[in-house]
């Protein structure tokens, strides 16, 4: 597969032609690869899509050198746009009013995904940068977002979970919290017991990229039975970023 800089384009999806490829590609990693659901899940059209979907922003990816065909998506949503809907998609999940109260520019990020064959090289690269160009434009402050272990067998998952819990909380005036009603515990065994090398291999990739970025997670967990996921929320500071972790994430973005 070619690599060079020029073959990969992000934009925002300017019309319903654009939201459907972003579906699309949603419908193929989250329902086909993954086994998701959910009420408005269109089978017969192939289309992953929520009630969300026309609030949010959609930034893709198109691969030039196939005709500019979409095959990566982030699903952005500004403090602004959350307003006039009057919630962000994650409070269905997570007690957000610690970031709301920062006073600070917030944007959710979601349906992140890439097509399995762009895994591993520079399209995520390429798309982090359509993110980081979004975020500089908009003078966003913090970033936060689900994100999921594929599956809901806690039993599975207990040392990954610990391990968020233990080493990657965020700071209290940023600790989101899952809803009472479905918080799920994530200290599921003691810090001590921790492997943490056997743990972090079980941790999506998105989640160890915002870690490495100096990210932190919520507290609790959230069991998405429709989605066959569990999700934890991530939060990252873009001011508290070192200049190694700025650079690795703007790299080209102010081009």
């Amino acid at each position: 597969m070619r690599r060079s800089d020029d073959q990969f384009r992000v934009k925002l999806a300017e019309s319903p032609e654009d939201m459907r490829a972003a579906q699309h590609l949603r419908y193929r990693v989250f329902v086909e690869e993954l086994g998701g659901d959910g009420p408005l899940v269109d089978h017969a059209e192939q289309l992953e899509k929520d009630r969300f979907d026309p609030f949010f922003d959609h930034l893709l990816l198109l691969d030039e050198a196939a005709g500019g065909e979409p095959v990566g998506v982030y699903r952005l949503l500004r403090d602004d746009q959350a307003a006039r809907i009057g919630q962000f998609y994650s409070e269905d999940e997570y007690d957000l009013d610690a970031v709301k109260r920062s006073g600070r520019r917030l944007m959710e990020l979601g349906r992140s995904c890439l097509d399995s064959r762009y895994r591993g090289g520079a399209a995520m690269y390429h798309l982090w940068n359509g993110l980081a160009r979004y975020v500089i434009d908009h003078e966003i402050e913090i970033l936060f977002g689900v994100a999921s272990f594929h599956g809901t067998d806690l039993a599975r998952l207990a040392q990954p979970l610990a391990l968020l819990h233990h080493r990657h909380l965020a700071p209290p005036p940023l600790r989101v919290r899952a809803k009472p009603e479905h918080f799920q515990r994530m200290d599921l065994v003691p810090e001590e017991v921790v492997d943490r090398r056997a743990a972090m291999l079980q941790v999506p990739a998105l989640i160890k990229a915002y870690l490495r970025l100096g990210g932190h997670v919520g507290e609790g967990a959230y069991v998405d039975h429709a989605f066959n996921t569990v999700d934890v929320c991530l939060i990252m500071d873009t001011q508290a970023l070192s200049e190694k972790q700025k650079n690795i994430y703007t790299q080209g973005a102010k081009t």
